[in-house]
């Protein structure tokens, strides 16, 4: 589906107070591993130019892996093991805040840096704190830089590309909109790459099987771990949590400001602001199980009632009360997630049983539903 929204609702204060701006590691880093430092300067110039105009910008940044591999030495651009990825990070986010900083800095923006692992997005307590700091350094006038930090995090534990970790750093910012900057300059029918026919889709008004068959999940320069898989995954969280999401190219000096001019690009539109654990639930990218329902629960879940046990068909993974789960319907599609009110071996007790049979099936006082609607979201 299409929406009429485009560029101009991205870049207007009055429609998106706060911004996040995300940088691949293509765009930032040239094949020799060298910063590239004049086109970051045009971009850092339209920051500065939003920032002036009363918006609030957040920058997701890529490339410290590269930029640490060239100093290091290290062949595959630093890839080549886990630990020359992590030596690489933490060597390269030396280098790649100083470049922020000082090109911020130029326009007399101050920068601060914020490195997370997937784990500080996924556990409650310190999405809020993120969520806490965001707020305050956008409140003193400051320009966040994110990243993931790779010097630490493992396979099990990173987010794996930075377009997923943008759209969940909008979520935590309250943010209305989102700009992945990248090497493709939007979402197109097919691979532009394999297809010189491939037609550029302006305008998504929701994510379904048809957009998500027209992604593809290749990085097209090799240098980045993303692809059109990630952001459109970037895209749906985004949108759930209330931010228009746009993919825009970066191969051209003053990207954002060329944005803001042509409206060339894909624009994802959201159908309006969550709540705000609402956004948390639906970006969740991890998850302890799976709850499989019927399609009378998915009518009713559509509609706003909780799941119930006699709505489920079966149950998967190993999860305690309180974890986040994924409510499948009988096509396997993901339609929620929420917060399971029972243990799995529970939960599997009484799939598919009335609530009268609960109390008589567990041995104790059961509570009303598998998974409360106050603490679901849908997707």
């Amino acid at each position: 589906m299409v929406a009429d929204l485009g560029a101009n609702d991205l870049f207007s204060p009055a429609a998106c107070p706060r911004l996040i701006v995300k940088v691949g590691s293509a765009l930032l880093v040239a094949p020799d591993g060298q910063a590239r430092r004049e086109w970051l300067a045009s971009l850092v110039a339209d920051i500065a130019v939003r920032v002036a105009a009363g918006q609030q910008v957040v920058i997701v940044s890529s490339g410290a892996i590269a930029l640490g591999a060239r100093r290091l030495g290290l062949s595959k651009g630093g890839r080549a093991s886990l630990e020359d990825a992590q030596a690489a990070a933490a060597t390269g986010q030396i280098a790649l805040s100083s470049i922020w900083a000082e090109l911020l800095g130029r326009h007399g923006l101050t920068a601060a840096q914020l490195l997370v692992t997937l784990d500080d997005l996924e556990d409650r307590r310190r999405y809020l704190n993120v969520s806490a700091t965001l707020g305050r350094l956008l409140k003193l006038g400051v320009v966040p830089v994110f990243n993931e930090n790779d010097s630490v995090a493992t396979e099990e534990i990173r987010f794996g590309d930075n377009d997923r970790l943008a759209a969940r750093v909008g979520a935590a910012a309250r943010a209305n909109g989102v700009v992945l900057l990248s090497d493709i300059d939007g979402l197109y029918d097919s691979n532009p790459h394999g297809n010189p026919n491939a037609r550029l889709i302006p305008h998504v008004a929701q994510i379904d099987a048809v957009i998500m068959g027209m992604a593809d999940g290749k990085s097209s320069s090799g240098m980045g771990s993303g692809g059109m898989v990630s952001k459109v995954e970037a895209a749906r969280i985004a949108t759930a949590a209330g931010a228009n999401l746009a993919i825009a190219t970066g191969r051209i000096d003053h990207p954002l400001a060329r944005f803001g001019d042509t409206g060339h690009g894909t624009v994802f539109a959201t159908a309006g602001q969550a709540p705000a654990r609402k956004a948390w639930l639906s970006g969740g990218l991890t998850d302890r199980g799976s709850i499989r329902i019927d399609a009378g629960a998915a009518h009713a879940l559509s509609t706003g009632r909780s799941l119930l046990p006699a709505g489920a068909t079966e149950i998967a993974g190993d999860f305690a009360r309180g974890d986040l789960v994924r409510i499948i319907d009988g096509a396997d599609r993901v339609v929620a997630r929420g917060l399971a009110e029972y243990d799995a071996a529970d939960a599997a007790r009484i799939v598919g049983r009335r609530s009268e049979e609960l109390a008589d099936l567990l041995g104790y006082a059961p509570r009303s539903a598998l998974v409360h609607r106050n603490h679901m979201a849908l997707l």
